[in-house]
């Protein structure tokens, strides 16, 4: 991976290219930045809410097969992850990597994959014995995920790349958020119209809608964002770190990982994070099932029209800003996971009262459930830019990438585990893609599995997310306590002259001695 930056230098002024060119950061760059998360939000509710129904309702796949298929390709690409971030904070002492930028060139190669290998995953591909090919949606499952991760892990370092200041992060991740559930709402928008017009290839057709969608936010992000200067200072230092096999490089790999539980702010930051969308997971993978099965008078096209209702996720992200900046993060997760168990207590009911027309209620239930998750959704990763600036004071290292990394790896853990766990509960209930197909068709036992399995399993995680979020530390106040620190510090600054402000907020976030902080040298 090593290569001199003397050399790469010598025909090209590194300074002039437009992927070290800051600019100023407003909405439309903000705009420009977030784009990325169309396809990154799209991806994860087609992943959490899509993947699952596609093969059981439309493939015919038990639904044990269909929960292995989810979870054994997010955990082939949990390793992936594992790696790639450390990748990425390291490509730049290659060629390629100084020229387009150590997290732009894996953005630029990702979407050129993408858009070859993501519309195969909708074709309808049986084997010999007429069912359908559980390796090839395996295979080309497991290639979606890694080409995704391929952008998502380096895209998600760039707010600390491009600046360290609290506002101009909350304008890029709160951009990214109201992007993000315009991807959510658009996903469902697209399979809800298709599935209402009960259109033969609907999955087809949005999946190569999605594509094209996807590729073009690709590289609006591309070209519309930026990375740290490679200054002569950064290149001279760079060229100083030793050059590493690849065993020595996994042992770093290894120890960077564990480091990241030293961090007392990410450890919470990581516990929340993935309790709330592990609840989400069981909520998007089972309300399919549990609308066609459990619900009297329902059809398939209610559950995508109720996930389309994430469109309102784009006015609650809105509004989300300016509270995240006033009330803080801790506010807005307690406002989440009410409105959560407000809804999953309306769907349980509804659910046991068997109405006859239970459509506008649901409506009006699954609203309030797409105002929970898009706060859900938008706090934690308003959050994730600051996590560095906690580790930085610790070691006075760039670990950006790392913890994107990390923060990426037990996401996709955890969601492979919610929906393997889905699809073995439903198999254990009894339920039988092919043949219950609609409420008459599903025996009273099987429906009363499938509805404790879709509220209990969602409930557990978000009750579980609400209590550990009174343990959240970081907001807008402290973070600047924290900044101004750092800044002092690096201005030369002696740790003796520390205010008790900084001693204790530096504490709390890192959760060690303030007399550990700041070491000499950077520990990476």
């Amino acid at each position: 991976m090593r290569q001199s930056g003397n050399g790469d230098g010598a025909n090209v002024d590194l300074t002039k290219r437009w992927v070290y060119t800051p600019r100023p950061i407003n909405v439309k760059r903000g705009l420009m930045y977030g784009m990325m998360d169309l396809m990154g939000g799209g991806w994860n509710n087609i992943v959490s809410g899509v993947i699952f129904a596609y093969l059981t309702l439309a493939q015919g796949f038990n639904p044990a097969l269909a929960g292995t298929i989810a979870a054994a390709g997010r955990i082939v690409d949990c390793v992936w992850n594992l790696v790639l971030g450390q990748i990425t904070d390291e490509f730049y002492r290659t060629r390629l990597g100084k020229l387009f930028g150590r997290r732009h060139f894996f953005i630029l190669i990702g979407g050129v994959m993408f858009l070859a290998v993501f519309p195969l995953f909708w074709i309808n591909v049986q084997g010999a014995d007429g069912q359908p090919n559980f390796w090839y949606y395996l295979v080309v499952y497991v290639a979606m995920e890694m080409i995704i991760a391929m952008m998502l892990v380096p895209w998600e370092c760039l707010p600390t790349e491009m600046t360290r200041d609290y506002r101009e992060r909350t304008v890029l991740s709160g951009s990214r958020m109201i992007i993000s559930a315009t991807g959510t709402a658009m996903v469902f928008l697209i399979l809800a119209a298709l599935k209402q017009a009960n259109n033969p290839n609907a999955y087809l057709i949005a999946g190569v809608a999605w594509t094209i969608l996807f590729v073009v936010a690709i590289f609006v992000t591309y070209r519309g964002t930026w990375e740290r200067p490679l200054t002569p200072e950064f290149l001279t230092e760079l060229d100083a770190r030793p050059s590493l096999s690849t065993l020595e490089f996994l042992k770093l790999s290894i120890r960077g990982y564990r480091d990241t539980f030293r961090n007392k702010a990410f450890r919470v930051h990581l516990g929340v994070y993935l309790l709330s969308f592990t609840g989400k997971d069981f909520y998007s993978t089972l309300l399919p099932t549990f609308i066609v099965c459990c619900v009297y008078g329902s059809q398939e096209s209610w559950a995508w029209t109720f996930q389309a209702l994430s469109i309102v996720g784009i006015l609650v992200t809105i509004g989300a800003v300016p509270l995240m900046v006033s009330h803080g993060p801790r506010y807005l997760f307690r406002l989440s996971y009410w409105l959560v168990i407000v809804s999953m207590v309306g769907y349980g009911v509804t659910w046991l009262l068997r109405l006859d027309s239970p459509f506008a209620i649901l409506l009006v239930v699954s609203l309030v459930y797409q105002c929970g998750r898009a706060l859900l959704e938008f706090t934690p990763w308003n959050l994730f830019p600051f996590m560095a600036d906690v580790d930085y004071i610790m070691t006075r290292a760039d670990r950006t990438g790392l913890y994107a990394s990390v923060m990426t790896f037990f996401r996709k853990s955890t969601g492979a585990i919610a929906t393997w766990a889905a699809g073995l509960l439903l198999a254990f209930t009894g339920y039988d893609a092919k043949a219950m197909k609609n409420y008459g068709t599903t025996p009273d036992d099987v429906r009363m599995g499938i509805g404790l399995v879709f509220l209990i399993g969602t409930l557990v995680f978000i009750v579980a997310a609400l209590v550990l979020s009174r343990m959240v530390f970081l907001n807008r106040e402290t973070h600047q306590v924290l900044k101004d620190e750092i800044e002092r510090l690096e201005a030369g600054g002696s740790k003796a002259d520390v205010t008790p402000e900084a001693r204790k907020v530096c504490e709390e976030l890192t959760g060690h001695p303030y007399e550990s902080l700041w070491p000499a040298k950077p520990e990476m």
